[in-house]
């Protein structure tokens, strides 16, 4: 049996978008337990903020900046 030091050292020679598919089938592999309605929920809010910025109703802020307004609003 090949050991996991062994599967990492070759994952790693590896070029770099081989790697990130077999990252990304590695993090799937653990997504087992996803609610279906939690799910479609999720994607159907997604898509309703992307179109939402698409057709200018919503103007994106970088993501430091609206951290550091969260962070201001939850300051005592």
């Amino acid at each position: 049996m090949v050991s996991v030091e062994q599967v990492m050292k070759e994952a790693l020679s590896l070029p770099s978008a081989w790697r990130a598919w077999l990252a990304e089938k590695l993090i799937e592999s653990l997504e087992f337990d996803v609610d279906e309605k939690l799910q479609a929920l999720w994607v159907s809010e997604a898509k309703k903020r992307r179109n939402e910025i698409r057709s200018g109703i919503v103007q994106p802020i970088p993501g430091e900046e609206g951290l550091a307004r969260v962070r201001q609003l939850l300051e005592p």
